[in-house]
């Protein structure tokens, strides 16, 4: 074995919610973690501005601010946070190793997968201008939702989950347009009919987004194009959502673990178990249906416990 080699009791890959969650309870464990945060520091939360609807920040919080202080609670208990990210992993054996950066190799008694999931976006440049800007593009309706209150919104997508975010908005947002890139919706049935059936959602079949327009800081319309009559569109929006998919960032464990057909990695009901003796999942590369901060870091809990439980049983 190389001197380079490093022993770790307890390893989190990814930070977030559920990563630094994770620590925390495994650092009061005595499990000694080690955190990498990944590519993206402090998870999807990073890139929100107003987060409102995690318990106990009564005036709300900052998704950056939040993942710092959930950073500095981890730290607070003894959690090694390190930078860096997992690029190989080998899970075949009883010892679980993982390379970070393709240099540090590491073999690990346990080991919780954080890695998240990452929203798919259009990639316009004007999209991405106000995404950043936090100026009125989000892909999460539930988080974001509620400060579009008696405005008028715009959303893309043709599956279940745009559907079901679309209804969702419909219940806050003054009129909801609704832009379905080809001639039919991929949802099912009866989310195709509950959309249809509200009255304040306007469904645009066959149209393409061309570009997010605005003042530069803040969303005020979405250019589209009826690609069936070459039409270009402006419609009055104060935001606009994009529920076109997530990808779970879940590619380098495929060899090992079991995923679903879309990346997801698949737990045991109930557990944050993965089919790997010893190796956990907790957050939004397992889950595909919450997606939220609040869900993230109890299943963060729950992993750092079950990890925990599967060390006393082997002692």
């Amino acid at each position: 074995m190389s001197d380079t080699i490093e022993k770790i009791k307890c390893l989190i890959i990814g930070s977030g919610p559920a990563g630094y969650t994770a620590a925390i309870y495994a650092a009061r464990a005595n499990m000694n973690p080690v955190l990498y945060q990944g590519m993206q520091p402090g998870g999807q939360l990073t890139t929100t501005n107003e987060v409102e609807n995690f318990p106990g920040y009564v005036d709300g919080v900052t998704g950056p601010e939040m993942m710092i202080q959930l950073q500095e609670q981890a730290k607070r208990f003894g959690s090694d946070i390190r930078d860096g990210w997992a690029t190989k992993v080998d899970f075949s054996g009883d010892i679980h190793k993982v390379w970070i950066n393709d240099s540090i190799e590491l073999h690990c008694e346990t080991v919780i997968i954080s890695t998240g999931a990452s929203a798919k976006y259009l990639g316009l440049p004007s999209e991405q201008h106000y995404l950043q800007m936090g100026g009125g593009v989000s892909a999460c309706a539930v988080c974001d939702g509620f400060f579009y209150r008696n405005q008028e919104v715009v959303i893309v997508g043709a599956g279940d989950s745009a559907c079901e975010e679309a209804h969702y908005l419909s219940k806050l947002c003054k009129k909801v347009t609704m832009l379905v890139r080809s001639e039919k919706f991929r949802a099912s049935k009866i989310m195709e009919d509950r959309v249809r059936k509200t009255e304040n959602i306007e469904i645009l079949l066959n149209h393409d987004t061309v570009e997010v327009l605005g003042d530069g800081n803040v969303v005020h319309a979405i250019k589209a194009l009826n690609k069936t009559t070459a039409e270009v569109v402006e419609i009055p929006a104060t935001g606009f959502f994009v529920a076109i998919g997530h990808k779970p960032n879940t590619d380098i464990f495929k060899d090992y673990l079991n995923l679903d057909e879309t990346g997801y990695i698949i737990n045991t009901p109930g557990t944050s178990n993965t089919n790997i003796a010893g190796v956990f999942v907790a957050g939004d590369a397992a889950d595909h249906v919450y997606r939220q901060a609040i869900t993230a870091a109890g299943t963060g809990c729950m992993a750092a416990l079950d990890a925990e439980r599967y060390l006393a049983a082997k002692e």
